[in-house]
């Protein structure tokens, strides 16, 4: 069975919490997870692979390990998550900074292994990231994006999603067993949609480091919570203008994944993007909210179709 292999980039510009990555200039790690069953360690076609706000790149171990088979397939650690640095200071904690340190990590990797053709799939904040990338002319990308995948994300954010998602993100939380964790974990994430109960611990695993005094606690830095906190329903309404600018400078293939109970990406909103700018496929799952996980084989075949397959299903509202 195919395994991801760990590895790291530096990432200039923003020092990390312990010390810059280089002893000299500010900068910070970002790990990354690589996929690669195709047999050449220098395929020329890349999928990058992008989580959401409080997750890692192992969320997509399932989706990854199908679409190695055709390409070599990138899942980062964004900064304060996962195996990545914490950043020194906690308002850099921001789409910006995400969107320049996914330049970093495609330069580094083109530069080692030159990138022919290039997709995105991005869950929730990750897909934010891909629309700032791809929504500016003119970025050092190595190749333009050929397919982009929004799972459960576009340029409106429910207010009401966001509050949701404050009332937990970075709380202190201790568990003594992972499956203590797990149990935990479910009662923020049913909207996620059916586990087994297999799945969710699996989906659970990589959101733990062992804590100090024993057991475990969440893998990211609780102050990515400060500038989400910061954020007002005033700054989010007046963002969707910037956002639907990015949206519509998309020139991508894309493909907008939907939870049919989904708070945060509204049917209208859905609607709306499958009828400007790139004009966005949809398909939408029934008892899913946000975000479906990309576990399920119906979600995987969906993505996999889209970017590989030239008989792709095609779905709707």
């Amino acid at each position: 069975m195919t395994e991801p292999t760990l590895n790291y980039v530096n990432c200039p510009g923003i020092a990390a919490k312990e010390g810059s990555a280089d002893g000299a200039a500010a900068s910070h790690r970002m790990a990354y997870w690589e996929w690669n069953a195709t047999g050449q360690p220098d395929h020329p076609h890349v999928v990058v692979c992008v989580h959401g706000l409080s997750r890692q790149g192992r969320d997509f171990d399932v989706l990854a390990r199908r679409l190695s088979r055709h390409a070599r397939v990138l899942c980062p650690d964004v900064a304060g998550r996962g195996r990545s640095d914490w950043l020194a200071d906690p308002m850099a904690y921001q789409v910006p900074v995400y969107a320049a340190d996914m330049l970093a990590l495609l330069a580094d990797v083109h530069g080692r292994a030159p990138i022919q053709h290039l997709d995105w799939v991005g869950t929730s904040m990750g897909g934010l990231i891909g629309m700032a990338l791809l929504g500016q002319p003119g970025l050092p990308l190595p190749v333009p994006v050929r397919r982009l995948v929004l799972n459960d994300v576009g340029p409106v954010i429910e207010w009401s999603a966001l509050q949701r998602i404050g009332q937990y993100l970075g709380r202190p939380a201790h568990f003594e067993t992972e499956q203590q964790a797990a149990d935990a974990l479910w009662t923020i994430s049913s909207s996620f949609g059916p586990h087994t109960p297999a799945q969710w611990l699996a989906l659970s695993r990589a959101m733990l480091r062992p804590a100090p005094e024993g057991g475990f606690v969440l893998h990211y830095d609780p102050a990515i919570a400060q500038p989400f906190r910061a954020m007002t329903q005033e700054a989010a309404v007046a963002g969707e203008a910037q956002l639907w600018q990015l949206y519509d400078r998309i020139a991508a293939r894309t493909l907008l994944l939907r939870g049919a109970q989904s708070d945060l990406l509204s049917r209208s909103t859905a609607q709306a993007m499958s009828q400007r700018g790139p004009r966005a496929q949809v398909v939408e799952w029934n008892g899913v909210g946000h975000a479906p996980t990309l576990v399920a084989d119906e979600q995987v075949d969906a993505v996999e179709a889209f970017l590989f397959d030239s008989s792709e299903r095609r779905g709707g509202l």
